[in-house]
């Protein structure tokens, strides 16, 4: 009997003249649950780093990059060029379109901040209530979603974060409720793509995929409201705010299930976000907390971000005036100026999403296999990640890129400023942009070398207790991509085949597939780095982990109990 630690022979093979890499996924004494072991190290040592030892979320994220890498070297035996080679297209699609969209969203921001038309728009806020625990549910929780609805991949938490900095939240504090708040919208974030996604690597129909969603992401809507209001006020603030968080969690979950079951998948979130929105405004017309958040924090200096500061004094004045308490109201053209960057937003996403005008724009893509990567799973077929889009005029942030030049033309931003505002916005992202690119590396060597596979069939062997994990599966695939979209691609057939190996519904298991990644979203790195680099707080990741992780577990540990009672006693849940 060998060695249990030796690697298998080296998968690798010629085709056509070219090194192809073949993927094992039980390398180490051709036994899954041994190669499972070394597969997690890349992740413990991500995860330990960030919240154990609070290292800077770039160095955490390269630090286990590096490991990754040698495990794909050592214990999968991929040759030293692929293993680069992954590591360069999951860098470079961290750029492209992650990265890309949030550089874009912040700098429409900046502009609203140095213009002080933000100013104005959180007044607006507290015109509906200027209680925070209200707030929050308003950004956070409504805006947040329609924003995730329109384009999803980090924009809510970018956007969101700084608004609520602006709100009077600490730095810590906005972030990870923007973070907490990107949750039960994701799965039907930017039109619908990861459910879109899962339908085409799992080939169930997407119909009954958005159906099977929008039966486990309602509850989490209904949770949701709460867990804000009592990050930022407790229990105090529970006791006195709760009708704002059961209306805005009630009609979010009706509003999700009811247009994601009978009328329109890619429509969810803007009908839910907007419903929910409305509803909370009404509430304010007839109800108001009783009592005041305690110890909420004072709007005061805000944290260094780009475009903060400002030698344009006819924007320096405009600004100062629109926070002054005392400046007498916002005019209706201001307030319509203040919503006008979010509104540009809306339309702008909205129309190129339209089904016709997105096939038109699709064909200026690019799709090219990425040069000197040729890998095979186990079943002999190349991955479809292997595949790079530039997706020039179908990517967010390229539109959110014309929203703000159409917003800067709007309010009267001058052609140079805008320039030096997007300069400030690219050198605020630095770190975060290493820290996605690394981020994604990571998750792309984990994925072509097979560690990733390697963990989730190795889960997959639970039998009937595997309705309890699948959600998990989700859960850990968004942690190291940060993308539902993403999870949905790397094991939306893996579920699939799972489920039929251990007789259970194949739609339940891509849906809760899903369902557990949306609450990922918050501790992933990546999404935790767009978050502090939003806030000011670069380099502080690891704080804000400590915030979100309880929550996270918490999360997916109850969708995990709910789809293993839909796999049993609550089965007609599960459309047919």
């Amino acid at each position: 009997m060998g060695n249990p630690l030796t690697p298998a022979p080296r998968a690798r093979t010629r085709e056509g003249g070219r090194q192809v890499y073949k993927q094992v996924l039980d390398p180490v004494s051709h036994s899954l649950g041994l190669t499972a072991i070394f597969a997690v190290l890349p992740l413990l040592v991500l995860f330990i780093l960030l919240g154990g030892f609070r290292m800077k979320a770039q160095w955490a994220s390269l630090i286990a990059l590096a490991v990754s890498i040698l495990i794909a070297l050592i214990v999968y035996s991929m040759p030293i060029g692929q293993a680069g080679d992954a590591a360069l297209e999951g860098a470079v699609f961290g750029f492209w379109p992650i990265m890309w969209i949030v550089i874009n969203a912040l700098w429409i921001f900046n502009m609203t901040e140095a213009t002080g038309y933000f100013a104005i728009l959180r007044r607006a806020f507290s015109s509906v209530s200027d209680d925070q625990r209200v707030q929050v549910v308003m950004v956070a929780f409504c805006f947040g979603a329609l924003l995730e609805a329109l384009a999803g991949f980090g924009t809510p938490v970018a956007i969101c974060g700084v608004m609520l900095v602006g709100l009077g939240f600490s730095p810590v504090r906005a972030a990870a409720l923007a973070l907490v708040a990107d949750t039960a919208p994701v799965a039907f974030g930017a039109i619908g793509i990861p459910i879109t996604t899962l339908g085409e690597t799992s080939g169930l129909p997407v119909h009954h995929l958005s159906q099977m969603v929008g039966r486990q992401t309602p509850f989490l809507a209904l949770l949701v409201p709460f867990a804000l209001v009592f990050m930022a006020d407790g229990r105090r603030g529970l006791r006195a705010a709760w009708p704002a968080a059961l209306t805005a969690g009630v009609v979010f979950a009706v509003l999700q299930f009811v247009t994601s079951n009978y009328i329109s998948m890619p429509l969810t979130d803007i009908v839910a976000a907007l419903g929910s929105a409305a509803a909370v405004v009404a509430l304010m017309q007839v109800w108001s907390p009783h009592a005041p958040a305690s110890g909420a924090p004072a709007l005061g200096p805000r944290p260094a971000i780009a475009g903060g500061a400002t030698h344009d004094v006819a924007l320096e004045r405009r600004a100062m005036g629109a926070s002054d308490p005392s400046s007498p109201p916002p005019t209706r053209r201001e307030t319509f100026l203040a919503f006008a960057p979010y509104l540009i937003i809306i339309v702008v996403l909205g129309v190129t999403s339209i089904s016709g005008i997105a096939k038109e724009l699709d064909k200026a893509t690019s799709a090219f296999t990425w040069p000197g990567l040729h890998v095979l799973n186990a079943k002999g077929k190349a991955p479809s990640s292997e595949t790079f889009k530039l997706n020039y005029l179908t990517a967010a942030g390229t539109w959110l890129l014309v929203s703000g030049i159409i917003t800067a033309i709007v309010l009267r931003v001058r052609p140079n400023y805008a320039l030096r505002l997007y300069g400030r916005t690219v050198a605020q992202l630095r770190w975060a942009i290493v820290t996605v690119m690394a981020v994604l590396a990571l998750a792309y060597v984990m994925n072509m070398s097979g560690q990733t596979i390697t963990l989730g069939t190795w889960a997959a062997g639970a039998g009937g207790f595997f309705a309890f994990l699948s959600p998990l599966i989700g859960w850990f695939g968004t942690a190291v991509t940060g993308s539902d979209t993403s999870t949905n691609s790397l094991f939306g057939a893996l579920q699939v085949a799972a489920a039929h190996k251990a007789n259970l519904s194949p739609v339940l298991m891509a849906g809760a597939n899903s369902s557990g990644g949306v609450l990922a979203k918050m501790v992933s790195p990546q999404n935790l780095a767009i978050g502090a680099a939003a806030v000011g707080l670069g380099g502080k990741e690891g704080d804000i982990f400590r915030q979100v992780i309880a929550y996270s577990v918490v999360f997916v540990l109850l969708m995990a109990v709910l789809v293993l009672l839909q796999s049993g006693v609550l089965s007609f849940m599960v459309p047919g």
